[in-house]
């Protein structure tokens, strides 16, 4: 347990599923499948430990040995996820009740013991109070802490899970990709994740950055796709995300991550300050 735990108290805002287009996205990752200790660190999962419940789940339909440990600043709140794992123990929850899944106060030091170091971390919803100028230091801190090819996944989402957007960063701390996770049913334009950049880039959506650039692209390539809403909102974004690439977009992945409502592209694609695109 950290004496000192690195960081700053979250909301503590919790819901099921909230976090399950991000639990997907690690369950694919070659962070994971590839991983001598197949280790996940839900770094700040809030007032309830269901997020690490729900990420080891989803994880051991790709690696049965997958293991989760939660880590909190606040020990209030590592209490009551042990309470909550006392009660998926006793199976009186619908989780497995040998789920690896273990619950310990700690904070961007990610405050391992034994020499681990995790194959992923996974840290949404935490930097969204700290200041842009912070972030660095903050990825540095916990990608340290990484196994060799071992990914943090830092980013945002709404409160129930249907909007989400997320930054993939190497061990040496560096951003490699970005990518935006949407509900495609009922969405209005994919323009909306802007409520939801991470913390490196929320401030970056003005004229003249990237990101503004893309998420001005997307919407316009959405809206061109609006005759196929008759097929369904699925075959509307497909052609929307072809689109962009075809316009020049680096656009990662192919129609099966689309269909999920997913959209990558690297980091260079986005990264702030970059000189503005020609559309």
């Amino acid at each position: 347990m950290a004496s000192s735990p690195l960081g700053r108290p979250t909301r503590g805002t919790t819901g099921t599923n909230r976090l399950r287009r991000n639990d997907r996205w690690i369950a694919a990752s070659t962070a994971l499948r590839v991983a001598a200790d197949p280790l996940v660190i839900d770094l700040g999962y809030g007032a309830s430990g269901v997020t690490a419940f729900e990420l080891a789940t989803r994880l051991i339909r790709v690696r049965p040995d997958a293991e989760v440990i939660g880590f909190e600043l606040d020990p209030e709140r590592v209490s009551t996820a042990r309470a909550q794992l006392e009660e998926v123990r006793a199976g009186r929850t619908p989780f497995s009740r040998d789920l690896r899944v273990s619950f310990a106060r700690g904070g961007f030091e990610v405050p391992l013991g034994g020499g681990r170091r995790p194959a992923a971390i996974r840290a949404m919803n935490v930097l969204r109070q700290y200041d842009e100028a912070d972030v660095s230091a903050a990825w540095a801190s916990m990608a340290a802490r990484l196994a060799p090819n071992g990914v943090l996944f830092e980013g945002t989402c709404d409160e129930i899970g249907r909007i989400a957007s997320w930054i993939d960063v190497s061990g040496a701390g560096r951003p490699l990709q970005f990518t935006i996770s949407l509900r495609l049913t009922g969405l209005e334009r994919p323009g909306i994740v802007a409520e939801r950049l991470p913390k490196a880039l929320i401030h970056r959506n003005v004229p003249g950055e990237r990101i503004h650039d893309l998420l001005v692209d997307l919407d316009r390539e959405w809206e061109r796709a609006a005759p196929l809403s008759t097929f369904g909102a699925t075959q509307r974004f497909l052609a929307a995300a072809a689109s962009l690439k075809e316009r020049g977009w680096p656009v990662l992945g192919d129609r099966k991550r689309w269909r999920l409502g997913e959209l990558t592209v690297p980091w260079d694609a986005v990264a702030p300050g970059q000189a503005l695109r020609g559309s």
